[in-house]
C-alpha cells in the first residue's frame, strides 16, 4: 500500500469553494529506463486519479509515463453539503488505493 497525503479544510462554509491537494507515494517506474541488466524495467504508473464528493467526481485526471514520481494533484471545488472526498488511485500491476476525509459545512 503506498502512502497518502491529502490536505483540505475539515470545514467549509455552504457554497465556498475549497483547494484540495493530494500526493501519493509511488515510485513510478516509466517502462523506457534499463535496469541494471540492460533490460528495460517493466512500467509501474499510476494511470488515473479520481476524487468523489458525497458520490459524485469532482475532480479527474488520467496520467502518463511523464508524470513524476509520487504524483501531487491540486484542485478545487465547491461544497453545499457535510459529507465525504473519496480520493482513488489506479495503476499498473493491480494498483489501487482508497482514502476518505470527512468534511463539515456549515
Amino acid at each position: 500500500m503506498a502512502r497518502a497525503l491529502i490536505h483540505m479544510p475539515p470545514s467549509a462554509r455552504k457554497g465556498e469553494v475549497i483547494e484540495v491537494r493530494a500526493l501519493i507515494a509511488h515510485p513510478m517506474e516509466t517502462g523506457y529506463r534499463p535496469g541494471a541488466d540492460g533490460r528495460v524495467l517493466p512500467r509501474d504508473i499510476i494511470r488515473r486519479f479520481t476524487c468523489r464528493y458525497n458520490g459524485e467526481v469532482v475532480f479527474a485526471a488520467e496520467l502518463y509515463q511523464a508524470v513524476s514520481a509520487n504524483p501531487y494533484l491540486s484542485f478545487h471545488a465547491l461544497v453545499t453539503d457535510s459529507g465525504s472526498l473519496e480520493f482513488e488511485w489506479q495503476g499498473d500491476n493491480g494498483f489501487a488505493q482508497t482514502e476518505r476525509m470527512a468534511l463539515q459545512v456549515t
